[in-house]
């Protein structure tokens, strides 16, 4: 009885040994299917639970909103949501390489936040409008000024747009007109405000940023109509008011009919009419838990003394009539942000000694300052941070690796800024016992914490006096930090990998042995890809050779090797330029390449030892922006392979090249910037330097870009250049700091401190046998 129960026991116990690997997967598909039915259950049990009451619709509510407010979905909001831009190739037509943004935020068709307009007039263009511009302009992320006058003379560092007639009510309607038509694709919030307002900038942001963007917003200082219905509300003007995409979007069709329909005086309540009749949308002071605080300003009030709340909680101030009235507003509310903004440090501090003391680790893991990073902790020595030293004259530490250089500029008002700090606190913590004056700065380091910011230890030589009038000299050591505040992310134009590259290669009769290795890259890594990137030589002759070119041309063989070139791609032409001089000045040169192209050229100026790849030049249209920023890269140089191999092993790979070489500071042969922007530094250079040029032989382009433009200069390393190792050939001819710049670097790319010394001793041990 027992032999068919114990063989059915076996074969369960052999199936289930089978099945137990797959036994978690099996137990994740049966709760996740569960999980997502009970969600959909109760998702469906939500929707029913809304049934409308019957009986007549209801009257015009206040701050009442169609569609996605009331929690109904909505079509025309689809448009608020982040979308993937779908790529869609059409198979009867032929294949084009797809060009990705690489920006996030256009591939999922976000929108920038907030717009602002500023209405302004004759009277008060060059009075209250360059007051706003200077208080609160550049707290925004964009601003606009918007007039009536035709052909009005734009304040410095303002962006005015005139339309013309200064009809209160006709500038309103084109000033929506303009907002739509070049806006109203790229923002979500639209901010209108006239000059004679005070908008607290912080707010009104921290404001948007708490409202939902599917709805239909109308947000402001809610006002009655004179005469007109009771719940209808239109938002003042001189308080400025929010205006939501979806709004703006869905008005903009009838400001025509508004115009032709609606007679008014005063822009905002006509405004405020157009989109009650058309949009059945009134104003409202609050919002979704938000509300617009506002403050009315009496004549004669004394600003430091206005200590009311609604005056702090103020978004809009309204009216101020003058200038300094302005400036004064700005002082007050900064005044009291700053005093917020402190006492909510404190309150998060205190917070964090409070958690920090029921860890683990105690009072002793709480770090100082209290709320900021803890110091790097280094895994090995090569991770050590190094404390710079100086003194109140002297930098011990200097960028051109001299032992010692004079305190001026940033460096100097920075130290002159912690010693002023320092004093300071020691006198906040020990008032009214004791006064202390400083003396002598005797020693200061400071190193910079990528994780928490500048440090600063200071050895302090101070004069301590008492109540009583005694005093004493005495030594106090004080730390100090320097915090890194807020990461902001600098706005930058928009750029494509779509432009075309146009490479410079000087050559001279030294480069000749590595012609053919730079041509070879350049066919395999753009002509082979399709790249859109063009070649341009420039023969440098001596004189003497240029006067012997009839019988024997030095570059003969490289002209020989361009026509195979372009014997093999029919599409290419690879053109060159002849030039005769001694000094191969790199601004001379760039000279004559730049009349021969057009000003929307984006130049490579390269070296034949570069070793051009599809991967840099990408960076390079992406790193240089015309009238923005220039690019100069920091080449890979290895090193002399026979004194890192010694003959002893081969070459290293390209995945570990990084061990056999280092990134040369000194070189500035590799650029990348647009034509327009060299020919503008170019002609203030000219304007400087008054026809003298042998100047131009001690500069380089970097120089030029440095001292002439206002260019933003972004130097980075770049580990898709890589070079070979070879003995540069350094021209005395040239100024002394650029034949410095070349020597060192030859010296620092023949190989590392650890290989030099293993070459010494082995030569030690050689001479000693």
């Amino acid at each position: 009885g027992l032999g068919p129960a114990v063989a059915v026991a076996m074969r369960l116990g052999a199936a289930l040994s089978a099945l137990r690997p797959a036994l978690p997967l099996l137990l994740g598909l049966s709760l996740g299917c569960s999980l997502s039915l009970l969600r959909a259950s109760w998702s469906h049990g939500a929707a029913e639970e809304r049934c409308p009451a019957p009986g007549p619709p209801a009257p015009l509510d206040p701050g009442a909103l169609p569609g996605a407010a009331q929690g109904r979905p909505d079509p025309g909001h689809e448009d608020f949501r982040p979308r993937i831009v779908p790529y869609y190739r059409d198979p009867n037509k032929p294949y084009k390489k797809v060009l990705r943004t690489r920006y996030i935020q256009t591939e999922l068709g976000f929108h920038e936040r907030l717009f602002v307009a500023v209405l302004t007039s004759r009277a008060t263009l060059n009075t209250l409008a360059v007051a706003v511009n200077k208080t609160v302009a550049h707290h925004f992320p964009r601003l606009l000024y918007f007039t009536g006058l035709r052909s009005a003379k734009v304040p410095h560092g303002m962006v005015l747009v005139a339309h013309g007639d200064e009809r209160p009510t006709w500038l309103m309607y084109e000033t929506m007109n303009y907002i739509h038509q070049h806006f109203g694709s790229d923002y979500d919030w639209f901010y209108i405000m006239q000059d004679d307002t005070y908008a607290q900038a912080e707010q009104v942001k921290t404001l948007v940023t708490h409202l939902s963007i599917n709805q239909d917003v109308y947000l402001g200082r809610a006002e009655e109509f004179i005469g007109g219905d009771e719940q209808a509300r239109y938002c003042h003007g001189g308080f400025g008011y929010l205006l939501s995409r979806s709004l703006l979007l869905k008005l903009q069709p009838h400001l025509d009919s508004c115009r032709n329909e609606i007679l008014s005086v005063r822009p905002d309540e006509w405004l405020g009419r157009c989109i009650i009749d058309f949009l059945g949308i009134t104003c409202v002071s609050q919002l979704q838990g938000q509300h617009y605080h506002t403050y009315e300003l009496a004549k004669n009030t004394e600003l430091e003394k206005e200590e009311e709340e609604e005056f702090q909680a103020a978004l809009a101030v309204h009216p101020v009539s003058d200038m300094m009235l302005m400036y004064q507003l700005h002082k007050r509310f900064s005044r009291i942000q700053l005093d917020r903004v402190y006492q909510e440090i404190q309150n998060l501090q205190m917070q964090i000694r409070n958690l920090t003391a029921l860890t683990p680790a105690g009072e002793a893991g709480v770090t100082w300052p209290v709320g900021i990073n803890a110091p790097f902790l280094p895994k090995s020595r090569f991770e050590v941070i190094s404390w710079d030293y100086f003194t109140e004259q002297h930098l011990f530490s200097c960028p051109d690796g001299s032992p010692k250089c004079e305190l001026s500029g940033a460096s100097k008002a920075d130290v002159s800024e912690i010693i002023e700090s320092a004093v300071e606190q020691l006198n906040r913590l020990y008032q009214p016992l004791l006064r202390f004056s400083k003396r002598q700065l005797l020693n200061g380091y400071r190193r910079f914490d990528p994780t928490r910011g500048m440090e600063y230890t200071l050895d302090l030589l101070l004069e301590a006096a008492t109540q009583k009038g005694h005093s004493h000299v005495l030594t106090k050591r004080v730390s100090l930090v320097r915090p890194l505040s807020k990461v902001e992310i600098i706005p930058m134009p928009y750029v494509t990998e779509a432009t075309r590259v146009q490479l410079v290669l000087p050559l001279t009769v030294q480069d000749l042995d590595f012609v053919a290795n730079f041509l070879d890259m350049f066919a395999m890594n753009t002509l082979d890809t399709h790249d859109n990137a063009l070649l341009t030589l420039v023969f440098i002759y001596h004189p003497y050779d240029a006067q012997r070119v009839g019988q024997v041309d030095v570059f003969a063989a490289v002209k020989a090797m361009v026509g195979e070139l372009e014997k093999r791609y029919a599409e290419v032409k690879i053109p060159w330029i002849s030039v005769k001089t001694e000094v191969p000045s790199q601004v001379k040169l760039m000279d004559i390449v730049s009349k021969k192209h057009p000003v929307d050229t984006l130049f490579f100026l390269a070296s034949v030892w570069t070793e051009i790849n599809m991967e840099f030049l990408n960076r390079c249209r992406m790193n240089t922006i015309s009238n923005w920023q220039v690019f100069f890269p920091v080449h890979f140089q290895e090193f002399n392979p026979a004194l890192v191999y010694r003959g002893e092993q081969t070459a290293s790979s390209s995945t570990d090249f990084l061990r056999d070489g280092h990134f040369d500071r000194h070189s500035f042969a590799e650029a990348c910037f647009y034509n327009s922007d060299y020919m503008t530094a170019r002609t203030k250079l000219a304007a400087h330097i008054l026809d003298r040029d042998e100047v131009l032989e001690s500069m380089e382009v970097f120089d030029v870009f440095l001292h002439y433009s206002g260019l933003h200069l972004f130097r980075a390393v770049e580990p898709g250049l890589v070079q070979k190792y070879t003995l540069r050939s350094c021209n005395p001819r040239l100024s002394e700091e650029l034949y410095h710049r070349c020597v060192l670097s030859n010296l620092e790319g023949l190989a590392s401190r650890s290989h030099l010394a293993m070459a010494l001793f082995d030569q030690e041990q050689a001479n000693s046998t």
